[in-house]
């Protein structure tokens, strides 16, 4: 009896020298871990903590001890109950002595972490996303989360053999990555996860998850590529102005390493991802990222390249919707080098393209390139049409300002290396994204939609000797004028039997497209008449011109343009029967079929009867006496084609006096019909129009050697018919006469701009003269230092003693 009084004496005089949190923490463990943590004792120990918030450290630090002890020992039934006592407290207790106390919690959170049992790393994880979820009331000075971003981002990219335990490992490291963005994003003092040592290890570890979708069957929080979407939606919302570079990098480096740039859909997807996940004003950020990386891989394989510029369209195409910052031109400038960087890809390795070996690699990549241009010039043409109309128009112009240009020797886009071939591409391929930047461009005067900067460069284009390139012009031309969207209305080349049945839209001529066409007009009509007289005119050539003439009476004409048009028709009519520049015949036709197409469309836009009557009346000849003026057979396959054209046969053509005769109705100056239209003239017509950039050049080069005139070429040989011809005057009186007389009715009834512009061409000509005889005659006076001469194209150097010089007498003595 003495013997257990004094057993129970001893036990009742230690228990009492533990400290009173010890005996608390102690009473939370059963003696068998199965049954779970005390309640009643948990209450116990919360109520105390709550009330002595003081020792909330020291019973961090005993549940620390324990819990590392238990780890050791594999007793992970109590390392359970420890980790449930320990957010229950983080749940109940708020007070500033909390932070000891989070400190010893992070602890033993880390230690479950590092055990690399897939249980504890799962019990640790969890219990780190509810502290994340915890708003502390004042912000932590000292705390860091490196170790949790690491440890997370290694679970995320766990390879555990059994597939579920991989998978609940992985959903583990996505949420504690999701917890730390939660705890730090909103703090200032964490603004260090923001830093790239932190996001390169973030980024990586999602799009890992997200590209990696073994369990697409799985929902929700079970599947690791949802969740990991979710947790990086989350992020790119949290991130600020100044750490959207840091965000975007690691993703652009995680495509380069797992080479998912080909093919580019996960690509695409992230960045559909970035782009509605960040706010709008941060879009213009991630555009500059992917320029440069664009310029990274310039040297890249073209699959490659155009999966970069792909991802770049979803981009742009997204931020155009919103506000895109600064970087419109800077897309237009960086997308327009890498064209012709693409270009001289493609056509640089002419040496080598000729071996038989190397023909098939050479064939697939030039398809390859060719992927490459294709997906800059739609995301060029994407980019512009999305834009407002006021920016649209600044894009437009600094397209326009990268075409190969005859007449404009500087541009940024050097054409001299790559020859004629690769201008002729580059000029293709800018103009095919104009026409997507122009599609849908509605300007509300056609002085802004077709300044004059842009005008001209673009009808210099049109007189190239390129097919392709003059229907490219003329598309340009069609969405900018078509205002009313009435082109698809006029698509083919035909008679209309009823043009009202199109149901076609017009307003009222403003006073502002007065101007512009009294300024402008005699510039396009020139462009169209040169366009029609190509011998390389195909069928597409004359319905993109009858859809230019129909556009521009339906836009742009009242009663002095519609005369002009007129002129304009019967001077290709006359174009077509005299001949004088020796046009096939299939092209002197088609210039028939055009000018009846729109005569007829004209007459019934104006809803003259007189004029339809005469209109039908050519026609129906026509379709009796020669079908293969009409549209509806000329441009058929089998089309049979006469030798010549009878001109005597004047009710097959239309007639100058009875459209005269047809027109004598108030608001028509009937008189200036009489007048046949000219063409102005343009430096492009003195100096090879038609010539590409390249050919200029050389032309301008071959003038400049051969401009020494040679003397025995000077001294002409008279022989009898000379004289003969000196003598004989017969006839020249009546023609001068009849010149002077024409010249007269010019200027009394021609308009004021089609006489300014005759005057100016007849200037402009007489100072090239001018200058080209000053240039022959005029030469430095002689130098012991030496004169340069050209002599076939080669610069030469010839001193001149002084003792030869010839001073004048005032300078000796």
């Amino acid at each position: 009896m003495d013997s257990e009084n004094t057993d129970a004496g001893v036990c009742g005089c230690c228990g009492p020298l533990r400290p009173r949190y010890k005996r608390l923490v102690d009473n939370i463990f059963p003696e068998d871990p199965k049954d779970g943590l005390v309640k009643s004792d948990m209450e116990k120990l919360t109520f105390y903590a709550v009330s002595a918030p003081e020792k909330l450290d020291r019973i961090g630090e005993y549940l620390a001890e324990r819990l590392s002890r238990d780890v050791v020992r594999h007793r992970y039934g109590y390392v359970v109950i420890a980790m449930e006592a320990l957010d229950q407290l983080l749940m109940a207790c708020h007070s500033q002595s909390i932070k000891p106390f989070v400190e010893s919690f992070l602890h033993m959170v880390a230690k479950l972490l590092e055990s690399g049992e897939p249980d504890l790393q799962v019990l640790g994880t969890n219990s780190f996303v509810k502290f994340a979820n915890i708003e502390e009331d004042t912000p932590s000075y000292h705390r860091r989360y490196d170790f949790f971003v690491s440890q997370f981002s290694a679970m995320c990219h766990s390879t555990h053999e059994d597939s579920e335990t991989r998978n609940r490992i992985r959903v583990a490291g996505i949420k504690g990555l999701q917890g730390v963005v939660r705890k730090t994003v909103n703090d200032e003092l964490q603004a260090i996860i923001w830093e790239p040592q932190h996001m390169d290890k973030l980024i990586p570890s999602m799009l890992f998850n997200m590209q990696d979708n073994e369990d697409s069957e799985r929902s929700g929080e079970e599947n690791p590529a949802s969740l990991a979407e979710s947790c990086f939606r989350e992020l790119l919302g949290r991130a600020a102005y100044g750490n959207m570079n840091n965000a975007v990098h690691p993703v652009l480096v995680h495509l380069d390493n797992h080479h998912l740039w080909d093919p580019n859909d996960f690509a695409v997807s992230c960045f559909r991802i970035i782009m509605y996940s960040i706010q709008a004003q941060h879009s213009h950020h991630v555009i500059q990222q992917v320029l440069s990386h664009l310029d990274t891989h310039s040297k890249n394989t073209p699959r490659v390249r155009a999966g970069i510029v792909q991802v770049l369209l979803e981009t742009v195409a997204i931020a155009a919707k919103g506000s895109i910052g600064p970087t419109v031109l800077e897309v237009f400038n960086t997308l327009l080098k890498h064209l012709r960087m693409s270009v001289d890809f493609e056509l640089g390795d002419g040496s080598r393209r000729n071996s038989a070996s190397s023909h098939s690699s050479t064939r697939t990549k030039e398809s390859e390139e060719r992927i490459v241009q294709n997906a800059i010039i739609q995301t060029i043409g994407f980019f512009g049409g999305n834009l407002p109309d006021y920016q649209r128009a600044e894009v437009m112009m600094f397209i326009m300002g990268k075409v190969p240009v005859y007449g404009t020797p500087c541009h940024t886009l050097d054409t001299v290396k790559i020859g004629h071939q690769g201008t002729k591409r580059i000029q293709a391929m800018l103009l095919s994204s104009l026409i997507m930047v122009t599609s849908g461009f509605k300007c509300k005067t056609m002085c802004a939609g077709l300044p004059v900067s842009f005008l001209e460069p673009l009808c210099s284009i049109s007189l190239m000797e390129d097919s392709e390139l003059r229907q490219l012009v003329l598309e340009i031309l069609h969405n900018i004028i078509d205002r009313h969207d009435n082109r698809a209305k006029l698509r083919g080349i035909r008679i209309i039997p009823n043009v009202a049945a199109l149901k076609i839209k017009r307003e009222k001529i403003s006073k502002q497209d007065v101007v512009f066409m009294k300024k402008h007009g005699q510039q396009l009509y020139r462009h169209i008449y040169l366009g029609c007289k190509e011998d390389d005119n195909v069928q597409k050539n004359f319905e993109l011109l009858f859809t230019a003439l129909a556009l521009i009476t339906i836009e742009l004409a009242n009663e002095e343009v519609v005369i002009d048009l007129m002129r304009l028709s019967i001077a290709l009519q006359d174009m077509a029967l005299v001949n004088e520049e020796n046009m096939p015949m299939f092209i002197r036709c088609g210039i028939m079929a055009l000018v009846a197409a729109y005569l007829n469309f004209l007459s019934q836009m104006i809803a003259n009867p007189p004029f339809c009557q005469h209109v039908s009346k050519v026609i129906e000849m026509r379709n009796l006496d020669a079908p293969h003026l009409l549209p509806e057979h000329v441009f058929r396959e089998k089309c049979v084609l006469p030798d010549s054209l009878d001109r005597d046969d004047v009710g097959l053509y239309f007639q100058t006096a009875d459209l005269a005769e047809a027109l004598s109705v108030p608001g028509y100056n009937v008189e200036r019909l009489a007048i046949p239209y000219i063409p102005q003239v343009t430096d492009e017509d003195r100096l090879s129009r038609r010539k590409s950039f390249v050919d200029t050049i050389s032309l301008q080069v071959d003038i400049l050697s051969n401009s020494l005139p040679d003397q025995s070429q000077l001294a002409e040989e008279i022989t009898f018919e000379t004289l003969k011809k000196a003598i004989d005057t017969t006839g020249l009186e009546e023609q001068e006469r009849e010149r002077r007389r024409q010249v007269m009715e010019k200027f009394q009834k021609a308009p004021f701009e089609e006489i300014a512009a005759h005057c100016e061409s007849k200037a402009s000509m007489l100072h090239d003269r001018l200058a080209q005889i000053f240039e022959l005659t005029i030469r430095p006076p002689p130098s012991p230092s030496g004169t340069v001469t050209v002599t076939s194209g080669h610069v030469q150097y010839q001193s001149v003693p002084v003792y030869e010089m010839k001073f004048p007498d005032l300078c000796v003595y």
